[in-house]
């Protein structure tokens, strides 16, 4: 792929998922994916007008579906569950050996390449959530540096099962979406996509939080380094002490099962693959 300044495809990247590529992680399903891959996915899904999820787990997303029965239901569903978390990342290497830090594929990884590939291919993209005026503000962030793609969408505060959900439902329908993204925060984003997904369109639907609110300027973006080193959560935390103490700080201790289990099958597949020792010979 011809290369540009505002955007870098990272080293090769494998035009097809291998079944090695999907593993068990504290208990959840999982693809180690790069961005890159999981795009190419996307790419194909929407050239080819069929119906996709791709779902993304963190620390917050494993401790929230172990709870929220429609939100485990759409991971069940998702046809991609990207690792979005570089500690998440790490332990599956040490668990399985294979993870590297360039599976970690959230939106702000995979954000520029989207949209460069959105105003290459035209794809008209549909977002729901924020508050009202947010997606006005973000579109025209976003078209002042891709001006191609056409973006539509609306924001997230509906009442459920009524009137005001039909009518969502109605304008995403008459938008036709290649790819609709829903930003309403966990679990509420998953939980309504899993409720509605036999009433949406065929496209690729993504899940992808406060996307909007990082282009509408609204939220801070954490800086690139923080996100290489492992250290988002620790910046968010910093930033927001008390909205993201519970999540940062006190979520993960409900993990440690699952950790523990996971600590179990590394031992397992250690002893499954250590070598086997020479007979010794009995000297005569």
């Amino acid at each position: 792929m011809r290369k540009r300044a505002d955007y870098q495809v990272r080293g090769p990247f494998r035009l097809r998922r291998r079944p090695e590529q999907r593993i068990t992680l504290l208990g959840a399903t999982m693809d180690l994916v790069k961005p890159e891959e999981m795009l190419h996915f996307a790419r194909g899904c929407v050239a080819a007008r069929a119906k996709a999820i791709v779902a993304n787990h963190n620390l917050h997303s494993l401790y929230l579906s172990r709870r929220n029965p429609q939100m485990a239901a759409l991971y069940e569903r998702a046809d991609v569950v990207e690792v979005d978390s570089l500690p998440l990342t790490l332990w599956a290497r040490w668990i399985y050996g294979r993870s590297r830090r360039f599976h970690r594929c959230t939106y702000m990884d995979f954000r520029t390449l989207f949209w460069h590939w959105a105003q290459a291919d035209g794809w008209r993209v549909y977002y729901l959530g924020g508050k009202p005026g947010i997606v006005d503000s973000a579109r025209q962030a976003l078209h002042a540096r891709w001006p191609g793609p056409v973006i539509g969408g609306r924001d997230g505060f509906f009442e459920w099962d009524g009137a005001q959900e039909d009518a969502v439902l109605a304008d995403i329908a008459a938008f036709q979406p290649d790819v609709l993204m829903v930003g309403m925060g966990m679990p509420r984003q998953e939980a309504w996509i899993e409720r509605c997904y036999d009433r949406l369109p065929d496209c690729v639907i993504l899940p992808v939080g406060a996307a909007f609110d990082y282009e509408a300027g609204v939220i801070r973006t954490p800086p690139s380094w923080t996100g290489r080193m492992g250290l988002e959560g620790l910046y968010r935390l910093l930033c927001e002490p008390r909205r993201m103490f519970a999540r940062y700080v006190l979520e993960p201790w409900a993990l440690v099962g699952p950790a523990l289990r996971d600590v179990a099958t590394r031992n397992a597949l250690r002893r499954r693959h250590a070598p086997t020792p020479y007979a010794r010979t009995a000297l005569k």
